[in-house]
């Protein structure tokens, strides 16, 4: 074990999580495949080794911190890029049945190239975009917990991810430092699609100290016949009150 392996051990062993050498090698050709597919396709601008470690694989399994990720069986990842957060997160808790939602062709062929690699079971790598898919019965109300890591502004992104969700269920959406304007300008969102905001965490990510939220949405019904609308409407038209 190599001195940026260690320390991306120790920081995880801080939250109570363990690897074994199987998953420490899991994550070391994640890195390793990310970054030759990188030299091909735009997949992250973080390829120092360091760097995917702190802020990719660790900020990943960040979701596992304040959430029990062990009693979910089924997550959906939206707009998920190269696999984060969920293949870090499928790495660490392999029970989960994962599916990953991306709209754009090339990543999805990267991870499910990666998941081959990986040897990972239970993972489905879907291209469409969220507003598409979310309208297929397959989809639509399923899933213990949605995850999507600095895709879009929260009264856009509970359009994209809430109809994921079962009832019951959860979305923990990834944000940055600022989150308290998102947060209100998404409170008519999130009543239309029949969500409700029952926590908000934050993080100091270790040794560069940037400020990370968690916001963390408890879905009370099933998601209205009218949503999501179609393809592009919810980033030109998000939802607000009229």
């Amino acid at each position: 074990m190599d001195p940026i392996q260690q320390q991306f051990v120790q920081l995880l062993e801080k939250q109570q999580i363990s690897l074994s050498p199987d998953q420490l090698n899991q994550f070391e050709l994640y890195y390793k495949t990310l970054v030759e597919w990188n030299e091909k396709m735009n997949l992250t601008g973080i390829t120092e080794r360091d760097q995917v470690y702190l802020k990719h694989f660790y900020d990943s399994l960040s979701v596992s911190f304040n959430y029990n990720v062990s009693q979910v069986s089924s997550l959906a990842d939206i707009g998920s890029g190269a696999g984060f957060p969920s293949i870090p997160l499928k790495i660490v808790f392999p029970h989960l049945k994962i599916t990953i939602v991306d709209s754009l062709n090339k990543r999805i062929l990267f991870l499910r190239e990666l998941v081959t690699q990986l040897g990972l079971t239970d993972t489905e790598c879907v291209h469409g975009r969220a507003e598409d898919i979310a309208r297929l019965p397959k989809y639509r109300d399923q899933f213990d917990l949605v995850t999507a890591r600095a895709v879009a502004r929260m009264q856009v992104l509970n359009e994209f991810c809430l109809p994921f969700v079962k009832k019951g269920g959860t979305f923990i959406a990834m944000k940055g430092s600022e989150i308290d304007e998102e947060l209100s300008e998404a409170s008519f969102s999130l009543a239309e699609l029949r969500g409700k905001v029952v926590k908000v965490n934050r993080m100091q990510l270790p040794v560069e100290e940037s400020i990370r939220h968690f916001v963390e949405i408890h879905k009370l019904a099933s998601t209205p016949a009218k949503y999501p609308r179609k393809a592009g409407i919810p980033l030109k038209e998000p939802l607000v009150k009229l």
